[in-house]
């Protein structure tokens, strides 16, 4: 994790040198719990100044919210953006954007968020993580390369990856959320696909090994000129080439 976390301080580092500071994009999930702990670790031993100027810049949209739930609730993305790294930062809610998992019309607020990214600039820097599906962030199979951002109906398999929030009950989990589309995440600048553990081994090489495909979303990943892959071992124990 120290590896990532080191080329993201660096592009941090660029762009507040060269006033070139595009908005970041954000994920969510156990996997991404170590980067933003070691993260905000790294940043605490900035002088000061460097630092106030990081705060006073900072823009970031993450991939997705929950529909249903409000920000307040501890088991949404907009709860876990407060608590892994906006209260440690001093960011205020409007530097971490989300979608609005309690808007009144779902589709509009998807069409709103993927406006006001793409009116923001686009992604500079794309954090990702891998669903045991294929998906990347809540863009579930079968999800095509033009797909924008939207509401989105989340498989049973994806609920149960993500009960450990709701107290292990998958029935829990909501049923839809927003996402931003591939669309919007293969117009980053550069995207990171953070994948861990043993779980991930095998959709991890048939996302990166077979063909593109709508029914592994992530393999779209492949017609993208600047991925990088930040895998442990037993994430990368079916890539012939990193094992």
């Amino acid at each position: 994790m120290e590896a990532v976390v080191d080329h993201v301080v660096n592009h941090l580092v660029t762009a507040l040198d060269q006033e070139r500071f595009k908005p970041l994009g954000m994920a969510t999930g156990r996997t991404m719990e170590p980067f933003y702990a070691a993260l905000i670790q790294r940043l605490a031993t900035w002088p000061s100044p460097q630092f106030e100027q990081l705060k006073r810049c900072w823009l970031s949209f993450n991939l997705d919210e929950y529909v249903g739930l409000p920000p307040e609730d501890s088991r949404s993305f907009a709860a876990y953006m407060h608590t892994q790294l906006g209260c440690h930062l001093d960011l205020s809610h409007c530097q971490l954007q989300l979608p609005d998992g309690m808007a009144k019309d779902s589709a509009e607020e998807a069409r709103r968020y993927g406006s006001a990214l793409h009116e923001a600039g686009g992604i500079g820097l794309q954090l990702l993580g891998l669903g045991g599906n294929g998906h990347v962030g809540f863009n579930e199979p079968p999800s095509q390369p033009g797909s924008g951002c939207r509401v989105v109906t989340l498989e049973q398999a994806t609920r149960i990856q993500n009960a450990s929030a709701f107290g292990g009950n998958p029935e829990e989990v909501p049923e839809q959320a927003i996402t931003l589309g591939l669309d919007e995440i293969l117009a980053a600048d550069e995207i990171h696909l953070i994948v861990t553990g043993a779980a991930k081994a095998e959709i991890l090489r048939t996302a990166l090994l077979d063909p593109c495909s709508a029914e592994v979303p992530a393999s779209w990943l492949q017609r993208h000129s600047a991925v990088h892959l930040w895998v442990d071992d037993a994430a990368s124990a079916h890539l012939p080439m990193l094992s």
